[in-house]
């Protein structure tokens, strides 16, 4: 279970209809973290620069291992039976009022007994 309570000063996001991509922790996605987001932890950075980041070599076969769901409009999104493991959470939130730069947000969790509840703020 998680939600996005992203604000930046007085604007406040939204990830109503956003893809929420949950990836599994390896040496290889923690370094891509890294370069993308400058942080293996948690983050917050604009799209544009998320996206010139982005190495243009492909990911292989890495994306089946990627799992997606979407947020809903109370800004909620839920995965269902996770293994036990370390995940990185990945959204955008776009800037309710419309003004602004979307914004990728990222948290790195872990689950125990396929439960896990992340705020990504």
């Amino acid at each position: 279970m998680g939600a996005l309570t992203y604000h930046r000063g007085p604007a406040r996001y939204t990830c109503q209809g956003s893809d929420v991509l949950l990836t599994p922790e390896t040496a290889w996605s923690r370094r891509r973290m890294i370069i993308l987001y400058g942080s293996a932890n948690a983050a917050a950075a604009p799209v544009s620069i998320v996206r010139a980041r982005t190495p243009s070599a492909g990911t292989g076969d890495y994306a089946r291992f990627v799992r997606r769901t979407t947020c809903d409009e109370s800004n909620h999104f839920s995965f269902r039976s996770l293994p036990d493991g370390a995940w990185f959470v990945i959204t955008v939130g776009k800037p309710v009022d419309g003004a602004g730069e979307p914004i990728a947000v990222t948290r790195r969790v872990e689950t125990h007994g396929g439960v896990s509840s992340v705020t990504l703020s």
